[in-house]
């Protein structure tokens, strides 16, 4: 079955979109295949610390400590409501000989447990080998181990089992909108190939009608070519051509003549080759495409007889039909060079006889610039729906970690009151209690719900990060409002000096008074945190971070950050703020991306200068608040 160009060009498009589609499918899908592993593990994780807790409580006050940890209630409920999670298949807690002490299904306590594959093994893998394995056709078990200690002795340890069957059931269930969006792409991919082949060889056709008309005789023949292009003026000047001949039509020479004059200006290259593969008449496009084409000259003389414009000329010539159009490459040496694309048609005189071929050559290098653009745009829109998953995916663990944080917060508090209450024990009792604080040392009770606090607030500002994310590409509008820098810088000095004194960075702040600028707090926090983080991120063996608000000119406010670390390589500067780019190990390339979108939206600058070896600074620029 023989395709024409507008059936070429449907199947051309329509199979590069539904190979974009694949692709971009089997990358989210393997994305989404790595976050639900990583979910499963913490959640298994999760699972073993609370085990592990219990366990510890149980096994502390006595000698064997496999008997109380088979007959502990508490225990038992914790391994049993393992069997409600989405991906767990069993919880077991298993001696050092392999034997199950107790199992979430008590039938199998007391047999040994075959060991199943370390989860952590195929989170190192691959995306593509994660996905593979996740869709094999048996399923396969993996387990989370997390070891059972007395003192420095590991009496047994905590297996949760992980299914690949569960978690391609989760999976399933998002490939849905997937198939629905590829179907819908392919789609519109049709219905727009279509209709631009329709509009791309419209022109054509009417030049074609309007040639077998004069070369049937008709007399004054005129295109209908409204289009304000290449084909509009190819058109008008063919009406033109058209009505010379009419006037005239025994003087072929002068008939060329005219039409040479009408399509001089035509930036199309356009020529009339006589049955003898002479040219009879080019225009000045033609003539800057093939140097050396002039009345009289063989086309043999001007291009090799494999290029596609000779072909297509000796065969409008063989068969007296349309040819093309094709893209043909040219580069004649002192000549245009590029992609063209090719179309002959044939010229017949009254009788039908044969007296020429008029040869079009139309630049189409344009077009490669609209596909460019085009797959950019759904790059963008591929970016839009995967954030928006991404964002989904990490809400999930971030809900459970709050509500296991509240767990938490509630068995700390009857512990620290039970321990207290051991401290105040007689002293027939002393070595007992001094047993049990080998095992669970005296926790202070304000101390621990101040941690407790402080990571629910990180977990907090961890889901505004999330939604930051999703505001790159669809961002709120500001709630701005007067902000001083000082109280601002307050907040944000404590949340960073853990990682400062971590890795020995000294925090210097020089920002008083009551300076203020227009913007919104949550928005600058953000920015000003993560220029922060990452100013002792550069300084992993110590140094000195600044910070130093001043007002500068033009009603505006300096805020900078000048770090002492190991600086940013000249090659990286233009591109430090681009989304996803990042030099660091681990890093998400997202934060100053982030910073430098907040900093715009705010009407304001930011700048960057870095030495290697000596450190970076960051200055940035936004309007002052003003005061009425």
């Amino acid at each position: 079955m023989r395709l024409g160009i507008k059936g070429k060009q449907v199947v051309y498009v329509t199979s590069v979109v539904a190979g974009v589609v694949v692709v971009l499918s089997l990358m989210h899908l393997a994305r989404l295949a790595r976050v639900s592993l990583e979910e499963s593990e913490s959640r298994a994780e999760l699972l073993a610390n609370a085990i592990l807790h219990r366990a510890r409580d149980v096994a502390a006050a006595s000698a064997d400590p496999t008997e109380p940890l088979r007959r502990d209630p508490g225990l038992r409920a914790i391994l049993e409501s393992s069997l409600y999670e989405t991906t767990v298949t069993y919880a077991a807690l298993v001696d050092a000989q392999g034997f199950a002490v107790a199992h979430a299904d008590p039938t199998r306590e007391g047999l040994p447990l075959s060991g199943a594959e370390n989860i952590n093994t195929l989170l190192a893998r691959s995306s593509i080998a994660q996905l593979l394995t996740i869709y094999s056709d048996q399923g396969r078990n993996f387990e989370f181990r997390q070891p059972l200690l007395r003192g420095d002795v590991e009496f047994g340890s905590i297996r949760i089992g992980v299914s690949t069957l569960l978690i391609r059931s989760s999976l399933n269930g998002s490939l849905g909108p997937a198939i629905v969006t590829a179907l819908i792409a392919l789609t519109v991919a049709v219905v727009v190939a279509m209709l631009s082949a329709q509009l791309l060889l419209r022109p054509i056709h009417v030049i074609r009608s309007g040639l077998t008309r004069l070369g049937r005789g008709e007399l004054d023949v005129r295109l209908d070519l409204d289009q304000h292009d290449e084909f509009g003026e190819l058109g008008a000047f063919f009406n033109k051509v058209s009505a010379q001949l009419s006037a005239d039509r025994s003087q072929m020479a002068g008939q060329v003549a005219h039409l040479e004059s009408a399509v001089e200006h035509l930036e199309d290259a356009v020529a009339i080759v006589s049955p003898k593969g002479r040219l009879l008449f080019a225009n000045p496009a033609l003539r800057a495409l093939l140097p050396g084409a002039a009345a009289g000259v063989a086309l043999g003389d001007l291009i090799a007889g494999e290029h596609s414009l000779r072909r297509l000329v000796e065969q409008t010539l063989a068969n007296r039909q349309s040819r093309g159009p094709i893209s043909a490459a040219f580069s004649a040496e002192g000549g245009e060079q590029g992609e063209r694309l090719i179309q002959t048609h044939p010229v017949n005189d009254a009788r039908g006889d044969l007296v020429g071929v008029m040869l079009i050559v139309r630049n189409v290098e344009y077009l490669s610039q609209v596909q460019s653009t085009v797959r950019y745009s759904r790059k963008l829109a591929a970016l839009g729906r995967l954030s928006a998953g991404v964002a989904h995916e990490v809400k999930n663990p971030l809900n459970a970690m709050m509500i296991h944080l509240e767990l938490l917060r509630q068995q700390v508090q009857p512990r620290v009151a039970v321990g207290e209450r051991r401290a105040g024990a007689p002293a027939a009792q002393g070595a007992t209690s001094s047993a049990l604080a080998a095992v669970a040392p005296q926790v202070d009770a304000g101390d621990a719900i101040a941690h407790v606090d402080v990571i629910a607030a990180e977990i907090r500002r961890l889901d505004q990060v999330v939604q930051g994310f999703l505001k790159f590409t669809r961002p709120e509008d500001l709630k701005l409002q007067p902000v001083p820098l000082s109280a601002l810088l307050d907040e944000v000095v404590p949340i960073i000096r853990p990682d400062a004194n971590r890795t020995r960075v000294e925090l210097v702040v020089h920002c008083h008074g009551s300076i203020e600028v227009n913007g919104d707090p949550a928005m600058l926090r953000q920015a000003f945190l993560n220029l922060s983080l990452n100013a002792c991120q550069a300084m992993p063996d110590g140094g000195t971070l600044t910070i130093r608000c001043d007002r500068a000119r033009g009603g505006r406010v300096a805020v900078t950050f000048a770090d002492t670390g190991i600086g940013i390589p000249p090659e990286h500067l233009d591109r430090i703020f681009d989304l996803y780019f990042t030099s660091k190990h681990g890093g998400s390339g997202i934060g100053l991306s982030m910073v430098y979108r907040t900093i715009q939206m705010h009407d304001g600058e930011i700048e960057v200068q870095s030495i290697p070896g000596q450190g970076t600074t960051f200055k940035v620029l936004l309007p002052e608040a003003r005061t009425l």
